[in-house]
């Protein structure tokens, strides 16, 4: 009995042996995962570009928050967009800017007079949303940029950055009444996306720069680019439509050569 015990205890201390072996490999896998998944963090690189053993920041970023999914198509890139939107300063929250707050078209009768209410003053359309060419600079950036993934009828808030917006000098108001967007501004917009039509653009036609607020009048612009008005397109360079070819000089009239002055008449002999 006692040799059996003896054989016993030596099987069972040569079991608890093996069980500790097995679970060291399993404590270093277990390193060797936290030393993966540090270095998968990491920023990839394409080949040839050498790597840097420095810290990744981010000195800032376009957010969003979905307020209302649309069911219509989803966003075109360079496409002409119908937006309707309110913009607030994000320090204090001051609305600067509203397509609904925009003046508004009076509503027109079949006579083609505008239909009058009981106060007996014209009656007053709906607020039209501003339009504008997506992806060729005519508003700020983040506004440009930020209906990327959207669909027709959807509701988006934009969280954009001053970078993103107008930058460290900000944009000076017409009067004390409105005092434009303060230097390094972060901003919030609400916007939703009305409608959306392809735009035809003509071979060579070197696109549209400028950096207006969105649909607000009087936006600074390059020459030759007029402004957003609320609700219509640039007029005199209309997106989707060619600019009107130069009329080609007409070449100079060859003046006529002077006609030589008629002689007098002799004199008539006397008779």
């Amino acid at each position: 009995m006692r040799g059996t015990a003896f054989i016993l205890c030596l099987m069972m201390g040569a079991m608890m042996a093996q069980a500790q072996t097995a679970a060291k490999p399993a404590t270093g896998a277990k390193t060797g995962t936290a030393h993966t998944a540090a270095a998968s963090t990491a920023t990839k690189l394409p080949p040839g570009v050498p790597v840097v053993h420095a810290v990744t920041k981010t000195a800032f970023a376009l957010r969003y928050q979905d307020i209302k999914i649309g069911t219509g198509e989803p966003a075109q890139a360079n496409w002409i967009y119908r937006v309707h939107y309110t913009g607030w300063l994000a320090a204090d929250g001051h609305k600067f800017d509203s397509s609904y707050d925009h003046p508004r078209q009076p509503v027109m009768g079949k006579d083609g007079k505008p239909v009058l209410g009981e106060d007996g003053k014209p009656k007053l359309g709906d607020a039209e949303p501003i339009a504008f060419p997506q992806g060729f600079g005519r508003v700020i950036p983040g506004f440009d940029q930020g209906f990327e993934g959207m669909r027709v009828g959807g509701k988006r808030r934009l969280f954009i950055p001053w970078q993103l917006a107008y930058g460290a000098k900000g944009r000076p108001g017409p009067d004390a009444a409105h005092p434009g967007i303060p230097p390094k501004a972060d901003l919030i917009f609400d916007v939703e996306l009305v409608e959306q039509k392809e735009m035809q653009m003509p071979i060579g036609h070197p696109g549209m720069m400028g950096g207006g607020m969105p649909g607000h009048p009087g936006a600074p612009m390059p020459p030759g680019h007029p402004p957003v008005t609320p609700g219509q397109p640039a007029a005199a360079t209309q997106p989707g439509q060619p600019a009107a070819p130069a009329q080609p000089a007409q070449p100079a009239t060859t003046p006529k050569p002077a006609e030589p002055a008629t002689p007098p008449n002799p004199a008539q002999p006397q008779q």
